[in-house]
């Protein structure tokens, strides 16, 4: 798990499986990726609760060159931890397989 800090008493972590897809975009797809992450950091009730064996996952949508993408995450007060990025195609699970 890797810690980003942000200017706001707000802790964000990344998981590998969100780690590993970050890194492979490019520089205009990751500003798209951090506008969502900071989205998320002012309002974590942005996304969508999910339920059953993701009863703490919170999925944010959206897009990059007309692609929707969803972001994972669980969210406290003081901490974000973002667990996984990507497509719509096998997300979920492997979001469950983290």
């Amino acid at each position: 798990m890797i810690k980003m800090t942000k200017p706001s008493d707000v802790s964000v972590w990344q998981m590998p499986a969100f780690k590993k897809v970050y890194k492979k975009l490019h520089a205009q797809e990751k500003a798209e990726v951090n506008k969502a992450i900071n989205a998320i950091i002012k309002n974590p009730k942005i996304g969508e609760g999910k339920k059953g064996d993701l009863v703490d996952v919170f999925v944010y949508k959206f897009k990059i060159h007309h692609q929707e993408m969803l972001l994972a995450y669980e969210w406290d007060e003081k901490e974000r931890v973002l667990l996984a990025l990507g497509v719509h195609e096998n997300f979920y699970r492997d979001l469950k397989m983290h």
